[in-house]
């Protein structure tokens, strides 16, 4: 591997698909990194030191470049050289800094816009006269600055698309980055390639030789723990961690109490083959003590995050350990709101719900920088096997956000039965490998149903299926009829205390894939 990949930084201005504009970059073999907004250039040179940053790239964001809190860059980057590319917010942004006109728009643009391309030049190189986008924004670019021309207009935007005459500046209204973009993928290519001049020099496997070095530079000749769950994310971390300390590290499979069916004995069985040492700790007990009377999300992942956490440190201590590794993924940070101007989705146990008072050197996470569907490029060539690979994700917290409203024994049993019946029917039917996840949830609602011929009160289970590239965004699943039939009917069956199933035809956005 090359020391400095050439990379392509993506400006966090709080949108919310700035994410994916890493994704598309690094789907091309190019490494991209997501970096606050308000970096400034001595923070971009010391990046330098180990990236070779080829090209810049501003994300949208929900601000306008009026408001006096919107956020802004420092002036000196637009100076430096770098190629750059803005888009929805940036595109203004860029427009506005340089002397252009940035106004409300007479007729706001939300979903599918047609552009006219008068210029295919540069990102718009070999786009067609009429190019399909996907536009969402209030603000709209009105005049440009000196010695900048318009490449692309619509109905509603005057100036939907910009680069500078002389220097390599380019703005979009639109998000390439997204799928409804007809074009978008080539526009991306097309400044990555084209404009940026990067080499495809960058691979997922490139992480496990460098966090191999860090790790044993870290921890050098002490003890550490990790926190395996026996998910794609923990485990991939597991075996890089195994590598790096090998008798030094102890895994750590904390049963709370809120997991699948079987769980321990599958992460005993499967990572002790691989030569992991694995301690299994029951802790249910203590977690639905804690649970008790607790019905807010946010609060139910606090509490586990925090009591995650006082588990690992009582099992370090035996063991003389120092050091903590997760497996926290690049979307558990970003939903977690690690940046400035990002929004908290949803703190993730392992990120925004561990506590301040941590009694560990360090807290060291392998795969922070990588998406789901990278992390499992590297256990693929790390030799795990398929029924990891391929597992479905399972949140941290487990069936506790799966239960809407106060977690008991009791609902979590019948989450977790209603949960092996989605898995069963979905795995049964062949649909598992082309679907991204699939569970059943308990809501807090209850129906009036009717079970041999006598009247029944009972639960309301949803059932959510989706699919998805990297889990920032997810489609509902467009699941035969018969096969959730097959699911509706046996969980109706099956559990006595669940009167009605219903079926979550919800996109992300607008909603989450976890229902909590």
């Amino acid at each position: 591997m090359m020391s400095k990949p050439d990379a392509i930084l993506v400006f966090d201005f709080g949108g919310q698909y700035c994410h994916l504009i890493a994704r598309r970059a690094r789907e091309s073999n190019v490494y991209s990194e997501i970096v606050p907004c308000d970096v400034t250039v001595e923070e971009l040179q010391k990046i330098g030191s180990r990236l070779n940053v080829k090209g810049l790239i501003f994300s949208g964001g929900p601000s306008s470049v009026y408001d006096p809190s919107a956020p802004k860059i420092d002036p000196r980057i637009l100076d430096l050289g770098i190629p750059i590319l803005g888009l929805c917010y940036g595109h203004q942004l860029i427009a506005h800094l340089m002397g252009g006109t940035v106004k409300g728009g007479s007729k706001q643009e939300y979903g599918i816009t047609y552009v006219t391309v008068v210029h295919p030049v540069g990102v718009l190189k070999g786009m067609k006269k009429k190019e399909k986008v996907w536009m969402s924004h209030g603000d709209t670019v009105q005049s440009l600055p000196e010695d900048f021309e318009v490449l692309a207009y619509s109905e509603n935007c005057p100036v939907a698309a910009f680069r500078h005459e002389e220097k390599a500046i380019y703005g979009l209204q639109w998000h390439p980055e997204v799928v409804h973009t007809e074009h978008g993928e080539q526009m991306l290519k097309n400044f990555i390639f084209e404009v940026c001049r990067c080499r495809a020099n960058w691979r997922p496997s490139h992480v496990v030789e460098q966090q191999i070095k860090l790790m044993k530079e870290t921890v050098g000749g002490e003890k550490a723990i990790i926190a395996l769950s026996g998910g794609i994310d923990s485990g991939t971390a597991a075996i890089i961690a195994a590598k790096a300390l090998g008798e030094n590290l102890t895994a750590v499979f904390v049963d709370h109490g809120f997991m699948r069916e079987g769980e321990s004995s599958y992460v005993k069985e499967v990572f002790g083959k691989l030569g992991v040492k694995v301690t299994v700790v029951e802790a249910s007990e203590r977690f639905f003590k804690k649970l008790k009377g607790v019905t807010q999300p946010e609060e139910k992942r606090r509490i586990i995050g925090n009591e995650f956490v006082r588990v690992f440190e009582e099992e370090a201590r035996k063991i003389g350990a120092q050091y903590l590794i997760q497996g926290t993924i690049y979307p558990d940070r970003i939903e977690s709101g690690f940046r400035k101007h990002s929004d908290k989705i949803k703190s993730h146990h392992n990120v925004a719900g561990l506590p301040t008072d941590i009694k560990f050197k360090a807290v060291i996470e392998p795969l922070k920088d990588l998406y789901k569907d990278e992390a499992r490029k590297l256990a693929k060539n790390l030799g795990l096997p398929d029924s990891v690979v391929w597992r479905q994700p399972f949140p941290g917290p487990g069936l506790a956000v799966r239960v809407i409203g106060e977690v008991t024994p009791e609902k979590v049993e019948i989450v977790r039965k209603a949960d092996r019946i989605v898995s069963e029917e979905i795995e049964k039917a062949g649909l598992n490998k082309g679907l991204w996840q699939y569970f059943a949830v308990l809501t807090n609602t209850k129906s009036t149903g009717v079970k041999g011929d006598s009247r029944a009160y009972g639960y309301v289970v949803a059932v959510r299926i989706v699919e998805s590239r990297e889990a920032m965004t997810a489609s509902f699943a467009k699941v035969p009829y018969e096969v959730l039939e097959r699911i509706s009917t046996r969980i109706t069956n099956e559990l006595p205390s669940v009167s009605r199933v219903v079926y979550d035809v919800t996109h992300k956005p607008p909603a989450t894939i976890e229902w909590e």
